[in-house]
Order: C-alpha cells, then sequence, then structure tokens
C-alpha cells in the first residue's frame, strides 16, 4: 500500500498537478497509439507542453496584474471578507479542515479515487452514457479541496475512509456528468473540434447552450457588428481590450490613488507618472489576453489530433475535457473582454445590494471566476444569441457569483477562514448540494449521485441518433443534421 501512495504521491506532484505534463503526457501517448514515428510524439508533447505553459504564463499574468486593485479595494474600504476565487477557496479550505483536526492530505486519495471513477464511467459509456474524461489538473485539486470541506462540514462524525470513499464517488460523478454536458455545445462551437470542457462552469456553458438563442439575435452578434466612424477601432481585439480595461482599471485606480497605490505594488515605480501606470496595468490586460490565444492554438491543436489515439485503443468514443480557455480561439476575439465586463458590473451591483442590505458577509470579487466564466459565456452566447446574450448572461452570471458564493461562504462556514470557490457552479449547483448533504445526511448523497448519474441518460434519450456520433464523427452528424433540415451538408445550420 505505502508503495502504491508513493506512486501515487509522484504522478500527483509531478504530473496530476501539473496540467502542462499531463496534458503533454496524453498528446504522447495517443500519438504513439496512433502509430506516429517517435519523434512525432516527442515533437507533439513539447508543443503541447509549451502551449498549456504559454496558456499558464497568460493565465497568471491576468490575475497577478488585477490582484493589486483587489488588495486596494480592501485597504481603501476596510473591506475584509471572503473573496471568491478558486484559489482562495482552496486556501479557506484547507485551513478549515486543519482548524477542527483533520488532516487536509485526505484531498490527494480523493483526487485518485474521483478520476477512476470518471474513467469507469467512460468506459461503460454505452451504459452511462458519459463521454468525456475530465483532465484538467489544477482545478481539480481545487474542486477536491472544497468538496473535501464540504463533506467534513456535513458528516463531521464520519471517519477519514469514508469521507474520501463517499467524496470520490460524488467529485468523480459531478466531473464525468458536468463536463459530458459540455460535448455539444463545444462541437457546435467550434465546429468538430474534439474536446469539451473541465473546468468551474460547465453547468452554467450547458445553460448558456440553451438559452442564449432566447435572449438575443445571433445575426446581431460581435462578429457581425460595425462601428461607425472612429469607433470602428474597436474591431480589433487588441484595441478594443486596451481602451476597456483603461477605462475600467483608470476608474477604480483613480479612486484609490497613487500613495495607495505605491503601497500594495511594488511594480509601480516612485517614478513613473499615475497616469501612465494605469496605461500599462490596462493594455497589460491585452497582451495577457494575446499570448492566452497563442498558448490555446499551440495545446489544443496537438491534444485534440493526439488524442484519437486513446479514445480508440483504451477509450473509445470519449473526448477529453480540458480548460475553458481552449474555447476563446474559436468565438469573436472581443467576445472575452465583452464577458468580463458585462460579468464586472454584475457583480458590483450584487456587491452594492450586500452592503446596502447589511449582508452578514461581505463579497470581495475574485479575477480568476470575474474572467474565466464570463469571458467562456460570452464566447458561447454570442454564437447563438448575438451580443444582447453575450450581455446578459454574464452580468447575471456575475449576480450569482456573488449572491450564490456569499451563501456558501456563509453556510459552509469558510467566509471566517477567508474565502470561498467562487466560479458559476460552485456558486449555483454545489451549494444546492451541499444543503441536500447536510440536511438529508447519507440519503442526500445517494441522491445527488443518482439525479447526475440520470442527467446524460435523459439527453441521450432525446437524441439517441446523435448524442455519440456528434463526438465521433462530427462530419457524419452534420450530413444527419443536414438530412433533417432537408438541406446540403454546406447550408446545414447547427445550433
Amino acid at each position: 500500500m505505502e508503495i502504491l501512495m508513493s506512486v501515487w504521491q509522484f504522478f500527483q506532484d509531478n504530473i496530476l498537478t501539473r496540467p502542462q505534463f499531463f496534458i503533454g503526457f496524453i498528446v504522447f501517448i495517443g500519438y504513439l497509439l496512433l502509430r506516429r514515428p517517435v519523434y512525432d510524439a516527442i515533437a507533439g508533447f513539447i508543443k503541447a507542453v509549451v502551449g498549456y505553459m504559454i496558456l499558464n504564463v497568460a493565465a497568471g499574468g491576468l490575475v497577478g496584474n488585477f490582484r493589486p486593485v483587489l488588495a486596494g479595494l480592501k485597504d481603501r474600504f476596510n473591506l475584509s471578507a471572503a473573496v471568491i476565487d478558486p484559489y482562495f477557496g482552496q486556501t479557506a479550505a484547507q485551513a478549515a479542515i486543519e482548524h477542527i483536526g483533520r488532516s487536509f492530505s485526505m484531498m490527494m486519495i480523493v483526487l485518485l479515487i474521483a478520476f477512476f471513477i470518471n474513467i469507469l464511467l467512460v468506459l461503460f459509456r454505452r451504459y452511462t452514457k458519459v463521454r468525456t474524461l475530465f483532465i484538467t489538473g489544477h482545478v481539480m485539486v481545487q474542486q477536491s479541496s472544497t468538496a473535501l470541506w464540504m463533506v467534513i462540514f456535513c458528516f463531521p462524525q464520519l471517519q477519514n475512509l469514508g469521507v474520501v470513499c463517499m467524496l470520490g464517488v460524488l467529485l468523480g460523478t459531478y466531473w464525468a456528468v458536468a463536463s459530458n454536458l459540455t460535448v455539444e455545445p463545444c462541437q457546435k462551437l467550434t465546429d468538430g473540434g474534439g474536446f469539451a470542457i473541465g473546468h468551474q462552469q460547465m453547468a452554467g456553458i450547458w445553460i448558456t447552450s440553451k438559452i442564449a438563442k432566447k435572449l438575443g439575435n445571433k445575426e446581431n452578434s460581435l462578429d457581425n457588428l460595425k462601428l461607425p466612424g472612429f469607433l470602428s477601432i474597436f474591431n480589433e481585439n487588441v484595441v478594443a481590450t486596451g481602451i476597456l480595461m483603461f477605462i475600467f482599471f483608470g476608474i477604480i485606480i483613480s479612486i484609490l490613488g497613487p500613495d495607495l497605490m505605491h503601497h500594495i505594488d511594488k511594480g509601480f515605480s516612485p517614478k513613473q507618472n499615475f497616469l501612465f501606470y494605469i496605461l500599462e496595468k490596462s493594455l497589460n490586460f491585452a497582451v495577457y489576453l494575446t499570448i492566452l490565444q497563442l498558448g490555446v492554438r499551440m495545446f489544443v491543436s496537438e491534444l485534440t489530433n493526439s488524442f484519437q489515439g486513446i479514445s480508440n485503443k483504451i477509450l473509445p468514443g470519449s473526448m477529453p475535457a480540458v480548460d475553458c480557455a481552449a474555447t476563446y480561439g474559436f468565438g469573436h476575439p472581443n467576445a472575452v473582454t465583452f464577458g468580463f465586463l458585462f460579468g464586472a458590473f454584475g457583480q458590483f451591483l450584487a456587491i452594492i445590494g450586500l452592503i446596502l442590505f447589511h449582508s452578514p458577509i461581505l463579497i470581495i470579487s475574485g479575477f480568476v471566476p470575474l474572467f474565466f466564466d464570463n469571458a467562456t459565456f460570452a464566447v458561447f452566447a454570442n454564437r447563438l444569441g448575438g451580443i444582447r446574450a453575450a450581455a446578459i448572461i454574464p452580468f447575471f452570471s456575475g449576480i450569482i457569483q456573488v449572491l450564490g458564493g456569499g451563501f456558501a461562504a456563509y453556510y459552509f462556514a469558510t467566509g471566517q477562514f477567508g474565502g470561498w470557490h467562487g466560479n458559476f457552479d460552485w456558486d449555483s449547483l454545489c451549494p444546492i448540494i451541499g444543503v441536500i448533504m447536510h440536511n438529508i445526511q447519507y440519503i442526500g448523497v445517494f441522491i445527488v449521485v443518482i439525479l447526475l448519474l440520470l442527467i446524460p441518460q435523459i439527453i441521450y434519450y432525446k437524441n439517441k441518433d446523435t448524442y455519440f456520433l456528434i463526438a465521433e464523427d462530427y462530419d457524419k452528424y452534420k450530413e444527419v443534421i443536414a438530412k433533417k433540415q432537408g438541406k446540403s451538408v454546406d447550408d446545414v445550420i447547427i445550433e
């Protein structure tokens, strides 16, 4: 047993929690299973790893660029509250677990069990109807941490073995089912890109795919937006992002003032002009967003090509569920910024509401859910419902993130340790699951697992003829849809 745990510890520390290597090895193995030359497999490994590392550099830059602003808001207005962010949530969960004398290292075993539950559900996909393998390692760690505290909070008397087994089954089922919900939206967005989303807003993506076309007109999308005169500069992604972020950051940083920003941001040189400091912070956003899109193109291309080997040889008919940023290169470039801004408006409005109504807990926005959730929703919403849907959905998502995150941080007592997970699924679906477990106990866990497993069954029975086809052969799927519509494949309408 000790040898197995040592092997798992090595795998977790060096591969599973380093998603660039996890994806790199998947690409390497996939190419070998496709009987490609070893040098092709090595080249694919390097390109996938480097592409994901580029994405990480960009994501880290986006978060780091925004962090001094959050710190400034806390210092200036004495906002001592819970931060809705997966990293803050992970730290708060660990602190809560250790505060009551339990071991946080259980999270490692939870990861192992949950990952194998996901594999089993895909292996028996003809019965489970699950088509996706969740492989976004850092997200798996974050979710395992928060979920571990939720189970301990709901079942304080449960021994460690019971905790990890129960949570492993529950979390593995959630990963499999929730990522499976994103197959159709992702395949349609990417025109058969060959991947699904395994991140923090999977239920939100599915909801977006169902309501976006009812909220707006896809003909009035960002793609068809023709701005008059000087406003046409907003058609350029880098220019639009730079200007909008200059306005957004400019207002907030100006309120905070140069003295406070000098104190909290060591990158703000005493010799640097305050206006140019704001300009630099704003344009950094455009820089990191451009880098992110470059990294996405590199690793997604290798992953989708090589995963055919794994799909054909080991997990037939399966798809990898990857980071939500993988979708950004398939939508209008400005949709990402659009989603971020309207999500921010929704969050700020909800925070003001918490203050006015004297909420027992105050929420501080975290950049990760604020950006990645709402940017992702806008990419999908713009395709189906145009500009209107791309504005409305992130706006209400922002409100849900604050109100749901505030409720969860208060109810599950992580607010006193500084944070909650913060992303859409963990501010909507997961608190509901937690409340069910807390109030109905073991029967509640059973009900939740059964309900989750029923979801792919229901979707399958509504689309029997195309359910597996859309994941296995997208070109053939389009032929089937074209035949139903009485159109040629070139004229088929995929919604």
